[in-house]
């Protein structure tokens, strides 16, 4: 049997805070949704009593002990956020990326083919075959050492930042087979007690 490797956040991005809960809970207590800060996992956890999160913050989600999250709750899809917290979730994932930079740039720099007729680039939003090849060129002289590096190398390439992410909220949305960097969860149970 094949092991693979659970990809699991240890950190989260509060998106939202229900102190009461909502509509339909069995047991009104205290629920945030969270974006995790490296897998970008869609969460729902259950906060300890007397704890208050503010919007944006981070909070611990991994195995060791937690102050604020008594537990988490489920995964989560888009379509399971709140409205609030669908408001949030574009300048969170544009802070996490801007925060690392270098994680999202070695993608340039490493990305592979997917089939023998797709390259991972190409799932970008504004990459075709033309910037394709020239960035597979371009990288092949030198590695890219920064996004002003790339878009200087690279002719006519739009925002690298912009389109991981665009790409990142797609991945959020399910909009797309492949996955770059929102990993598929299929067996969550395992992955977050």
């Amino acid at each position: 049997m094949i092991q693979r490797e659970i990809k699991k956040d240890e950190k989260a991005i509060v998106l939202d805070y229900l102190p009461h809960g909502y509509y339909g809970m069995k047991v009104s207590q205290p629920v945030a949704q969270v974006i995790g800060e490296l897998y970008f996992s869609l969460l729902e956890v259950i906060v300890r009593e007397g704890v208050y999160l503010k919007v944006g913050t981070s909070v611990y989600i991994g195995d060791g002990k937690r102050d604020e999250v008594k537990f988490i709750k489920r995964r989560i899809d888009y379509k399971d956020l709140t409205t609030a917290s669908k408001e949030e979730v574009t300048d969170i994932v544009e802070s996490l990326v801007k925060s690392t930079p270098q994680k999202f740039l070695d993608f340039f720099n490493k990305a592979g083919p997917i089939t023998t007729r797709l390259h991972q680039l190409e799932l970008l939003p504004g990459i075709g075959k033309k910037h394709l090849w020239e960035i597979l060129s371009a990288r092949k002289e030198n590695i890219f050492a920064s996004f002003e590096d790339l878009k200087k190398r690279v002719s006519m390439l739009p925002d690298p930042e912009k389109m991981i992410i665009k790409r990142i909220l797609e991945e959020l949305e399910d909009k797309d087979k492949y996955r770059i960097f929102v990993p598929r969860f299929e067996n969550i149970q395992t992955m977050y007690r």
